[in-house]
């Protein structure tokens, strides 16, 4: 017994020596935010106080110096996303992920990112200050790689920490940009219109961008063959591990608007839910410099910023800047392709894609001048019979990539027409640039390529590849793009929606809906005149009001023959119809919205469809908006019941009890207790918190969380299995810059500004982000001194 007793002892002791060697070790991998660094090549003593929140305020002598120590502590927080970011437009996630990635990889490589910045990178000049800078940031981050603690994914993945380079930093701009891009919708618009007859699909496919709430401008001048290819392209987006842009908001009030006389802007940019957040945050001080800064992993410029004369933001354009064209290849030779009356050669490329675990697989496929082919990525690959091949043609890949000068131009701007003068460099992706600035100006411009496709030429179906006559016939000139500057209305805005026309044409895209976002900032600002405050915009930026919910909702309860509901049913019926259209937690009437929402929609339309994955392979373009007013419409029968022509107040009785049904299984009979906290969570993935054991130490949350898809606090969610809502697009932050008080505007993060999931700031902001609680974004160098917790000092290293 007693030997027994020793062994325990000794084996107890050997745990506890394995533990107190394991934190030690971790508490190494933490980021270091005090002390004092050599850092080479720097000209001066650097001071960096990280505020309470983990923010880096960098004071240097010179910008060069701060920019490469914003280079190591940029690193030492988000050296992890950092190397994501710059494989994944580079098609370089399978070295990290394994074969899991592959298709992921070969879908970038096709895309031509890699290559299109190699170009760029061998044409820029080493002088010039854009690329001065940026190799001074890329030198602060190879410093931290080649001497800081490794961060603890690349021991998790067993992935090998590499130096950065110039065209790491093209690239993931470049992946940015593609993230914005809607086009796949087109291939899902020409499969479905082959699918059903124009019975059906003229509801759906009528336009009316006149209808629409635009944002206003003062510058008035193969069918199911290709129906897996967006599949594929949609269930790549879904996986990347790292967040996908989705949309945003922003709207900037003139100086007449407000209490205090001067510009209040405010801007939410909506990216998938994802840990570490998107974006790095850093006040950056020399003596001819200043700017309070929203970084992207691996870019030295902010995407987002504000100093104390002006202020930008952005949102997505959402114009169409992606075309996919039907090729013909020669009836006898495969190496060819038709354009017009002659036949042209395709580009075969190779390429190696390494994997985890030292194997390399060859790649290769074939492009057309206008791009690559997107749906047989092997050149030598067995042919579908009747299959037809698509290209795709994507504005980024068509022009030289400017986009890193113009963030430096913007960035580096001292008044608006220096800032307008930057834009054009910036061609894809398409954006909204909001602006205001402290002399009382304010504007808004969409960035992009735009052009003009041949009369009678539409942009959301696949083209005609072939004969040639559907290409673009001209580029526009940027004094074409749609911009309003110094509204007499006193405001701009955006929340993805369709711009208004310049001289008579509308700029095409995939737009957001303009009754919700859109409807709900017109709303509130043409509702409060002027004395706006910046209380006032946190409030607006956190509203949960979804825009004529409730108008839909009696549509639909106005159906219904009460005489045929139970006496629970009509009590709940009493009650919906009071319903605020609000979703805070404890809302009733979003929970059944959203679930009768989605059975109508189904009933509606999917007995049109062979399968129910077919149905959902088309649910953006059925638009039940289009067809709910129009009781004659043919998509109300069910086509199933032959013997049966179901009417208009037929299916939605039957979505009523459908949806009843099921929440009345989920919840119970009682429903005061069916509340939006029971089904609407967020939680912040991190890719390693995937596996589930591992899930609770690299995830943030989840948390009950309000607002929906539409409310202009944007919650989109993906349904699940179990019948909960998945929160999968978020206000990636949220920034109210005033200019009566610049030292005092406000922002906030999803989650914390440390990727790194041992640091204190990994965290610290998740539940105030969910309670819409903001925190300051300072600026007073006394303030940030006396408040800061920690401070950092860079010395130069010979």
């Amino acid at each position: 017994m007693r030997k027994l007793k020793k062994v325990l002892l000794i084996l107890l002791g050997i745990v506890a020596l394995v533990l107190v060697a394991a934190l030690i070790f971790l508490n190494t991998l933490t980021p270091t935010y005090e002390g004092e660094k050599e850092l080479r090549s720097l000209s001066d003593e650097v001071e960096v106080y990280f505020d309470p929140y983990g923010i880096p305020h960098i004071y240097s002598a010179n910008e060069t110096d701060a920019i490469r120590t914003l280079g190591y502590v940029h690193a030492q927080d988000r050296l992890w996303q950092m190397e994501l970011l710059r494989r994944a437009g580079a098609g370089r996630l399978s070295e990290v992920f394994g074969e899991i990635a592959l298709e992921t990889d070969k879908f970038f490589l096709s895309l031509g990112i890699d290559d299109h910045n190699e170009k760029a990178v061998s044409r820029a000049t080493a002088s010039n200050p854009e690329i001065v800078l940026t190799q001074a940031y890329l030198d602060g981050i190879n410093q931290f790689i080649a001497e800081g603690p490794t961060p603890v994914e690349f021991y998790l993945t067993g992935l090998e920490k590499q130096p950065f380079e110039l065209k790491d930093v093209f690239n993931a701009v470049a992946y940015m940009g593609f993230t914005f891009n809607k086009g796949a919708r087109d291939i899902v618009n020409t499969n479905l219109l082959h699918r059903l007859d124009s019975t059906y699909t003229k509801e759906l496919f009528t336009e009316r961008p006149s209808k629409e709430i635009t944002i206003p401008t003062n510058n008035r001048v193969g069918y199911d063959e290709t129906l897996d290819l967006e599949k594929k392209i949609s269930q790549i987006m879904e996986e990347l591990p790292v967040p996908v842009f989705y949309g945003s908001n922003s709207w900037v009030l003139a100086p007449a608007k407000t209490k205090s006389g001067q510009v209040l802007l405010e801007n939410d940019p909506h990216i998938a839910q994802a840990q570490p957040s998107v974006w790095y945050e850093a006040h950056l001080v020399t003596p001819e410099y200043e700017k309070y800064g929203y970084y992207l992993a691996g870019v030295p410029f902010p995407l987002l910023s504000h100093d104390r004369k002006m202020a930008h933001g952005f949102t997505m354009l959402a114009n169409d800047d992606t075309n996919f064209y039907y090729e013909e290849t020669h009836p006898t030779d495969t190496t060819l392709y038709r354009y017009g009356t002659e036949w042209r050669k395709f580009e075969y490329v190779k390429k190696d894609i390494g994997v985890k675990g030292g194997t390399t697989v060859d790649f290769q496929f074939r492009k057309t001048h206008r791009g690559p082919i997107v749906n047989a990525n092997y050149a030598k690959r067995t042919r579908v019979e009747g299959e037809r091949l698509v290209s795709m043609h994507w504005l980024f890949t068509q022009f030289d990539n400017t986009l890193l000068q113009g963030l430096f131009e913007i960035n580096h701007a001292d008044n608006i027409e220096e800032f307008k003068k930057a834009l054009p460099k910036i061609h894809a992706p398409g954006l909204n640039v909001m602006y205001g600035d402290a002399e009382g100006n304010i504007g808004w411009w969409g960035t992009a390529k735009l052009y003009q496709m041949p009369e009678g030429i539409g942009t959301k179906t696949i083209l005609d590849g072939a004969s040639g006559k559907e290409d673009p016939i001209a580029y526009l000139d940027f004094e074409n793009n749609p911009h309003c500057v110094n509204p007499s209305w006193n405001y701009v805005y955006s929340a993805n929606n369709q711009p208004d026309s310049i001289a008579g044409h509308y700029v095409p895209g995939y737009f957001a809906n303009s009754t919700y976002r859109a409807g709900r900032i017109v709303d509130l600002l043409e509702k409060k005149k002027d004395g706006w405050t910046k209380e006032d915009m946190t409030t607006m930026a956190n509203d949960v009001y979804l825009r004529t919910a409730t108008k839909q909702l009696n549509g639909w309860l106005d159906n219904l023959d009460q005489g045929s509901l139970s006496e629970n049913q009509q009590e709940f019926v009493a009650l919906l119809r009071d319903w605020d259209g609000e979703y805070h937690l404890n809302s009733v009437g979003g929970v059944f919205f959203e679930s009768m929402e989605a059975k109508l929609h189904q009933h509606i339309f999917a007995d049109e469809f062979s399968s129910p994955e077919e149905y959902r392979s088309y649910g953006v373009p059925l638009k039940m908006n289009k067809v709910f007013d129009n009781p004659a419409s043919v998509w109300w029968d069910n086509v199933t019941t032959p013997d049966v022509k179901e009417s208009k107040t037929e299916i939605i009785r039957q979505a009523f009890n459908a949806t009843w049904q099921d929440l009345t299984e989920q919840f119970g009979n009682d429903f005061l207790t069916w509340t939006w906290d029971k089904v609407h969570f967020l939680e912040h993935d991190h890719p390693i918190g995937r596996v589930a054991s591992l899930r609770s130490f690299f995830n943030v949350g989840p948390f009950p969380s309000p607002g929906t898809g539409g409310t202009l606090n944007n919650q989109e969610f993906s349904r699940q299995d179990n019948g909960r809502y998945k929160v999968r697009s978020i206000p990636s932050t949220r920034r109210i810059i005033d200019f009566s008080d610049i030292e005092n505007s406000i922002s906030i993060l999803p989650t914390g500004q440390s990727g790194n999931p041992l640091s204190k700031h990994y965290r610290d902001q998740a539940e105030m982000y969910v309670k819409g609680e903001y925190r300051k974004m300072m600026m007073n160098p006394s303030e940030i001194r006396n408040t800061s917790e920690n401070l950092l000092i860079f010395i130069p290293k010979n």
